[in-house]
């Protein structure tokens, strides 16, 4: 805007509301209305400029020239103000399109979400061990081969530490795998925690199983371990079988088969009695457990003259099985969520 002031004429006045009357006509919306406001009112405008010659007007003209600007800058401020009000109408009916709800229309049906039928089971076994005054423990999924055998027992030629059953992680050095059971979790549990020891420890596996009707190579175990003076083949069988009816019922219960497992001596597999099978009750394969191997007391710094335990470890997805009669382990690790719903969707 140039610095000279223009003379107050009716031309100047007219040019002046002209260029104020096209801007604010031109202004899309409130921002750019803002703007021509500030451009053609404010202070340095060019109709305020004119204003502010009016003290030079002979006193005899100041009527005349004081009509001519006041009537220019009547104009301009109708202008503003009914161009505000059509932008503020427009703004408003865009927003309010916008936000425009169709209460005709069919509701969209947003499927609820839930928690894997597994996922419940194992927090079920996991409340019935805390019930009995057991805590939790956890590790890491990749294991050192230390604490997944060694410290086990596993001899370096036992056949479980071949490439057929475990998943080995490069490079070969750094002796890491994925863990083939939650036995590492004990072994590390025996090592840090204080004596007397009852801890349960869930979580997946990993091992090179096929992925069929009956196996997966990753799956959820839950083992158990406990640590104490006087610890008996008794309280491991009366732990399995108490298990066993929280979980399948009163009329359930357990039987010990003499069994070979490293970690353990003696060992068993123990089997279920479950009176609910379709087929009528019977017996069926559930686990694995027995006294805790001295050796592997030994590993864990515990003096196995004064301290005893046992160990079991359980399929949680065979557990499953057993209550719902899921015929297809695959069911269970393929995620369609019609498979979750007959089981009730949870959160």
């Amino acid at each position: 805007m140039s610095d000279e002031v223009t003379e107050i004429t009716p031309e100047a006045v007219q040019s002046a509301v002209s260029a104020a009357l096209d801007a604010i006509a031109a202004a899309g919306d409130t921002a750019a209305l803002k703007a021509a406001r500030a451009a053609h009112t404010a202070e340095g405008s060019p109709l305020a400029r004119l204003n502010a010659r009016m003290r030079e007007v002979p006193p005899e003209r100041k009527a005349e020239f004081g009509k001519l600007i006041g009537s220019g800058r009547a104009r301009v401020n109708q202008a503003l103000a009914a161009r505000e009000a059509e932008l503020d109408a427009a703004e408003t009916a865009a927003r309010l399109e916008a936000e425009r709800v169709d209460v005709t229309a069919v509701a969209t049906r947003s499927r609820v979400g839930a928690r894997h039928p597994l996922t419940l089971l194992q927090e079920q076994i996991g409340d019935i061990f805390v019930g009995m005054g057991w805590e939790i423990a956890e590790g890491p999924e990749l294991e050192h081969e230390w604490y997944n055998f060694d410290a086990l027992n596993l001899d370096p030629d036992h056949p479980a530490r071949q490439m057929q059953d475990t998943f080995y992680v490069d490079p070969p050095e750094r002796h890491l795998v994925m863990r083939t059971q939650t036995s590492p979790v004990q072994m590390r549990s025996m090592l840090t925690r204080e004596l007397p020891i009852y801890v349960i420890s869930p979580g997946r596996v990993f091992r090179t199983d096929e992925y069929d009707a009956t196996h997966l190579p990753v799956f959820t175990q839950v083992e158990g371990l406990v640590v104490d003076k006087g610890i008996t083949m008794a309280h491991l069988k009366g732990t399995l079988d108490h298990l066993a009816r929280q979980l399948f019922g009163a009329e359930a219960k357990t039987r010990l088969r003499t069994n070979y497992f490293p970690f353990t001596e003696p060992s068993a597999e123990f089997d279920l009695w479950h009176p609910t099978f379709k087929d009528g009750p019977r017996w069926i394969e559930w686990g694995g457990c027995g006294m805790v191997n001295p050796n592997v007391l030994r590993a864990a710094g515990i003096d196995p003259e004064v301290y005893s335990g046992f160990a079991f470890g359980i399929g949680v997805e065979r557990a499953l099985m057993f209550r719902s009669d899921v015929q297809d382990m695959r069911d269970m690790a393929e995620g369609d969520i019609r498979f979750s719903e007959q089981f009730g969707m949870v959160v």
